[in-house]
């Protein structure tokens, strides 16, 4: 397709790619695997530590398997994009039913495992296990898309279609783990999204959208949308003992699995709202202020609302649900990164006064 393409990409990785990266060292397929569903779209400087600790936890898939789907939440705290995590815990114990605990060999097999598509099991399987398959991850596409001058938004499927043929035909017959890695590379560190090192590229002397000046234009950016603005309560309901109560969230959706605050619809009063919902009867502390998240197709507005019940806790309406927490005996919860925050908050701040 390109004469000399994958030979450029080599030879720039032999003396500039990464190669001591966590994943790197001691590799498995079990390693790799993990590592890459942690850099679906999260940054290699955020994951490493993620990594090591996951790794020090969960050493290979049996331990995974076996660990309780809250301690394994616990670990990816912070790291967002929680459906990952939960499907890193059924993959776990499908390769333990299904592959006697050893991590398949097979493209089919790695694809069809939870939350793995065609480009993270190439991956998978050409750096670990040394087979030669196309990887096509967002670092890659925009390598592509600008080399070859690729017109349109990449998440289109015509114009997928074109990446992953292009993919397909400039993966080398020999050093196909390299080749990949030092696109990968390529895309991270030096045909950025913004303000690309063209000068630095190996692959500059042959790249269309340098050439005519495009790269600012070229991968096409996704047709914007709308993003809407929800406003919630989030009930810091404490039971007079600095113990807090928390409300597993769905396993579908944001934050799906994880131990949150209960959500009190912002029109709603919150001492009522808790009364009727939960069963519990509780005095306002104070309302702290607003907090903004954002997600891939929203902004949540957060409004923390500390509530202390009058009398001992009761049962609540959904005992399977909720759950009295101790921020000064923390647990291996799954927490939702604002939410552990207010926790910490809470705890060094026990006695804030209402406002």
């Amino acid at each position: 397709m390109s004469p000399g393409f994958a030979e450029r990409v080599l030879a720039w990785y032999d003396q500039h790619g990464r190669k001591d990266l966590p994943w790197q060292r001691e590799v498995t397929a079990y390693r790799v695997w993990v590592s890459e569903i942690m850099l679906q779209q999260t940054q290699v400087a955020t994951v490493a530590p993620y990594f090591d600790r996951f790794m020090a936890r969960f050493p290979d898939p049996q331990v995974l398997a076996e660990a309780p789907l809250d301690e394994v939440l616990h670990h990816w705290s912070g790291l967002g994009y929680y459906a990952r995590a939960r499907n890193l815990h059924r993959a776990a114990r499908l390769i333990c039913e299904r592959f006697e605990g050893q991590f398949p060999q097979q493209l089919s097999a790695v694809e069809a495992l939870p939350g793995v598509g065609r480009s993270t099991a190439g991956a998978v399987l050409t750096l670990a296990c040394g087979q030669r398959h196309p990887i096509l991850d967002g670092n890659v596409k925009r390598v592509l898309a600008r080399v070859f001058a690729v017109e349109g938004w990449r998440g289109d499927t015509a114009v997928l279609k074109r990446l992953w043929a292009l993919a397909e035909s400039l993966v080398p017959e020999q050093r196909a783990a390299s080749y990949t890695q030092g696109l990968m590379d390529l895309g991270a560190l030096v045909c950025t999204r913004t303000r690309p090192a063209c000068e630095a590229c190996p692959l500059a002397p042959c790249c269309r959208a340098r050439a005519s000046g495009r790269t600012h234009e070229l991968p096409g950016s996704r047709p914007a949308r709308p993003q809407p603005l929800r406003t919630v309560q989030l009930l810091m309901v404490d039971d007079g003992d600095g113990r807090i109560l928390l409300e597993r969230r769905p396993s579908v959706g944001i934050w799906g699995g994880l131990w949150s605050f209960p959500e009190c619809p912002a029109e709603e009063d919150a001492r009522d709202w808790t009364r009727r919902i939960l069963g519990l009867d509780a005095d306002l502390v104070e309302i702290r202020p607003t907090r903004r998240h954002t997600f891939t197709h929203f902004r949540l507005d957060m409004i923390p609302v500390r509530l202390r019940m009058t009398g001992r806790p009761q049962g609540v309406a959904d005992p399977g649900a909720h759950r009295w927490y101790d921020p000064r005996a923390p647990e291996s919860l799954g927490l939702a990164a604002p939410v552990a925050a207010l926790i910490a908050e809470t705890a060094e701040n026990p006695e804030r006064s209402s406002r």
